[in-house]
């Protein structure tokens, strides 16, 4: 019965790609570095090494815009949701573009980035990028045993969410930590919290970063649903004004707003970004829905189309709301 949904979700997966030609390839954590590195010398761009993963690799930030204060827009936060990378690459790309001719972009006015510069983080987790794109055999051999243990005996790691250590990172922060049900006991490919908040190497190098810079907003994007997920008991004074934001990006995007239970369980960045800094924060679900995997290349034209004005709705909203 598993096998006939497995080749059932398969002829799906080729229907809905059938005619989409994938025009370029997966954001590995070696290729997402060097397209940085190159994006920051054409455009003049700060770029920096915020912290690095368990296993050393660099986490990097790199900043569209002269302006004082910023917005923030992470991805890759789990090893298998490398799409949002690549829907956050080419907003740099575009935006840079836009900003260094001083040209308007979808509609937009990019002056507002003199004011509001916009820092995005493009792979939060790449050890877990690199698990579930390329398989543990760049890890350690004494590992490699472990790795197989927490991925349950099976050697296909495509469904890997967790850090290099087996941890899930956006279970890592304290807002409702302790209230985080239905979690593994022990480090797994997913759903493992860790023994504490800020545990693992790649969230403390984005609290710190986090702390540094004062984002006004922040968006979180991961995979799958084309959802919009935004409260965490925000403040009743906030409310309206974070509800404007959310309706501005479902408008563009097209996504669903999810409405929570009141008594909805935390754990993730987006949630502790809303409780710390009583500002606001979404979590943006790319692609249509998609179990325990990627979701498909053939997907990224429709997203992006959904998103590419997400990070310059943030920062004019955060001039409007924040600085005026």
């Amino acid at each position: 019965m598993k096998k006939r949904l497995t080749i059932l979700f398969l002829i799906f997966l080729i229907g809905i790609c059938h005619g989409h030609a994938v025009a370029t390839e997966k954001y590995s954590y070696e290729r997402m570095r060097g397209h940085l590195q190159q994006l920051a010398k054409t455009y003049g761009l700060e770029m920096k090494v915020i912290g690095h993963s368990e296993f050393e690799r660099e986490i990097l930030a790199i900043k569209v815009g002269k302006g004082p204060r910023s917005v923030l827009v992470t991805g890759s936060h789990h090893g298998r949701e490398w799409l949002t990378t690549h829907v956050i690459m080419k907003m740099i790309d575009q935006y840079a573009m836009a900003y260094q001719k001083g040209i308007s972009l979808y509609g937009h006015n990019l002056n507002v980035l003199d004011e509001i510069a916009i820092w995005f983080v493009p792979m939060v987790n790449p050890d877990g990028v690199m698990i579930q794109q390329k398989g543990i055999a760049e890890f350690p051999f004494l590992l490699q045993e472990v790795y197989l243990d927490m991925n349950k005996g099976d050697q296909d790691f495509s469904r890997w969410k967790a850090n290099g250590l087996g941890v899930d990172l956006n279970r890592q922060y304290p807002a409702g930590w302790e209230q985080i049900e239905g979690d593994q006991p022990h480090a797994s490919y997913s759903h493992y919290k860790g023994k504490k908040p800020f545990e693992a190497s790649e969230v403390k190098a984005l609290l710190t970063f986090t702390k540094n810079t004062q984002p006004l907003v922040s968006v979180s994007y991961h995979t799958s649903g084309r959802m919009i997920y935004w409260y965490y008991f925000n403040e009743l004074q906030h409310l309206h004004r974070d509800y404007q934001l959310i309706e501005q990006v479902a408008e563009k995007t097209d996504y669903e707003i999810s409405y929570p239970p009141a008594n909805a369980i935390g754990g993730g960045y987006t949630d502790w970004f809303i409780q710390e800094y009583k500002r606001p924060a979404l979590t943006l679900e790319l692609s249509y829905l998609v179990e325990e995997t990627n979701p498909p290349l053939c997907v990224l034209e429709e997203e992006w189309e959904k998103n590419k004005e997400v990070g310059l709705i943030l920062a004019n909203f955060a001039k409007r709301e924040f600085l005026q």
